[in-house]
This record gives C-alpha cells, sequence and structure tokens, in this order.
C-alpha cells in the first residue's frame, strides 16, 4: 500500500516536471526538433532589487511559478541560497498558499492521504530547488497571471505564472 502510494506520488511529479520543461523559451532547440520555430516569446522574471531582496532576507532566489498538469496545478520554484534564512519556507508547520487578485482567488498546497501535503520540508541545503505544487481545481489561476505566493511571514509579490 505504501509502495502504490509512493509509486502515484513519483508519477504526479515526474509529469508535472516533464510538463514544467516542455516548451522552455530558454532552452535551445534540439537537432531532433530543426523545424521547431525560434522562440520570441516575453519570459517574465522577477527584478532586480526584488531577487536582492529575495536572497538577503530569505535566504532564496531563482523564484519561478509555472502552470502545470494542464493549469490543475500551480507549481512554486525556489533556489536555497542560505539555509538558514530559509528554513521558514520549508517549515511544515506554515501553510502556504497562492492568491491570485484578478481571480480572487487563494490556493493552497493540497494533502494526499498517504502521501501528506505536495510540498517540500525537508532542512533547506544551500544551491538546491524546493517546490510545492497548489491546487488550481477548475483552472481559475491562468498563464500571465500576478500572484503572490505566501509561506509564515514570507510573501512574494507579483510573481508571473509562466
Amino acid at each position: 500500500m505504501l509502495v502504490s502510494a509512493w509509486l502515484a506520488l513519483n508519477f504526479l511529479l515526474a509529469s508535472a516536471f516533464a510538463q514544467s520543461t516542455q516548451g522552455d523559451p530558454s532552452e535551445p532547440a534540439t537537432a531532433a526538433t530543426p523545424s521547431a520555430p525560434a522562440s520570441t516569446m516575453y519570459r517574465p522574471s522577477v527584478p532586480r532589487r526584488a531577487q536582492d531582496y529575495y536572497r538577503a532576507l530569505w535566504g532564496v532566489d531563482s523564484l519561478t511559478v509555472r502552470s502545470v498538469e494542464s493549469g490543475e496545478l500551480i507549481r512554486f520554484n525556489y533556489r536555497v541560497v542560505d539555509p538558514v534564512k530559509a528554513e521558514v519556507l520549508n517549515d511544515k508547520k506554515s501553510e502556504p498558499y497562492l492568491f491570485d487578485e484578478r481571480a480572487r482567488v487563494k490556493l493552497a498546497v493540497p494533502s494526499m492521504e498517504k502521501v501528506g501535503q505536495l510540498r517540500q520540508s525537508s532542512t533547506p541545503e544551500a544551491g538546491k530547488i524546493y517546490w510545492m505544487a497548489f491546487s488550481n481545481k477548475g483552472g481559475l489561476v491562468k498563464r500571465g497571471d500576478q500572484v503572490t505566493v505566501v509561506i509564515g511571514q514570507f510573501r512574494a509579490i507579483g510573481l508571473t505564472v509562466e
């Protein structure tokens, strides 16, 4: 029974990761797809001052929010640069949520019966990328929306959903 729950979680995470990396405009086209058009999409990023703020105060950078699993999940990623400061983001006691002002919706991290919450809550290590997934049932949050991610006292404001 534990093995089936583990397999289900691995399948969910593998498909979420595979879908989130498809069509990444920062990756060049491979030789296997020579007919792929050059991407001209604008890739939104966190402003430099905000990156410096998150790095100095919270010990994280490379904040991204992506719509995955056909829009049913919103995945928030961050890279830890200072594990001591970033402990707040991995605290199991804090309830993370994602707020979209346009859709006027507050998304929570779903909790599966046998697996637990769809988030990483281990002790943070420098250089590692951590994630959490928010349930977007009904697809209310869309690509291009500006969202706020809240985890305890941490607030990442104005992140664009990719």
